[in-house]
């Protein structure tokens, strides 16, 4: 038993490492033992497993580490037929032309929110939105959305979550949640982070049940309270449409 359970940690810890590549293409051993919070002999042993059967690849010159092959030659075999990042991203592209500012694809993950695809601008100045990015609940148009449309246990457990920050009031976050209900749609300017802004919009599926929201985002600037007014039927009918592509 002893045993089965250590074989049990070494995955997971083997897990660990891989997941530290979702923000950034290339780590050290060091930079990777810090994140995953284990001494370095035993990072190593890891990598080094890793490595024989393809999953990461070593550079020998720097000494750094990246992901391998197998990785991609496992994701080439995901069934794709209704995966939402895939059949979306056509519209997606549309919506992008239409609008022009920057379009994410987000699901909740317990409480936080995760983008699993995303189509950039092509304007000079724009918002980059990386793939595989983990963001709170509590703020931003697309959390808003999540949390409002979700089972109505998901609102009261992000407003009673540990980490809740100091500096955000709980009533007027609820009031918000309310309002994107009414509306349909929710926006947010300069809510995360300075400069950018966002409206967001429900997708469901065929049963009603919420899948993700889609996110128009650029710089607060040029994507303004009232262009967001005017774009939000817009933003509206396409999450419609995509639901309507989803089982």
């Amino acid at each position: 038993m002893e045993d089965a359970k250590l074989t049990v940690r070494a995955v997971e810890r083997a897990l660990d490492i891989l997941l530290c590549f979702r923000e950034t293409t290339d780590l050290s051993l060091t930079e990777i033992a810090a994140r995953v919070d284990l001494h370095k002999s035993t990072v190593h042993r890891l990598l080094a497993s890793l490595e024989g059967k393809g999953f990461v690849i070593r550079n020998a010159a720097t000494e750094r580490y990246k992901l391998g092959f197998r990785i991609f030659e496992l994701s080439a075999n995901m069934s794709q037929s209704n995966d939402p990042e895939v059949l979306l991203l056509p519209e997606m592209e549309k919506l992008r032309d239409l609008i022009g500012e920057t379009v994410s694809l987000y699901v909740r993950d317990g409480l936080e929110r995760v983008r699993v695809q995303a189509v950039q601008s092509n304007q000079p100045i724009r918002r980059y939105a990386p793939v595989g990015a983990r963001l709170p609940l509590y703020v931003g148009a697309s959390s808003k959305v999540l949390v409002a449309f979700a089972e109505s246990n998901i609102e009261a457990h992000v407003l009673q979550a540990a980490d809740w920050p100091a500096w955000l009031d709980r009533q007027a976050y609820a009031q918000q949640l309310h309002e994107t209900r009414e509306l349909g749609f929710a926006t947010s300017i300069e809510e995360r982070e300075p400069g950018a802004a966002a409206i967001a919009a429900p997708i469901f599926n065929h049963a009603h049940k919420l899948v993700a929201a889609i996110a128009v985002s650029g710089p607060a600037n040029r994507l303004t309270a009232e262009k967001m007014r005017e774009h939000a039927p817009q933003v509206v009918e396409f999450a419609s449409r995509m639901g309507a592509m989803l089982m």
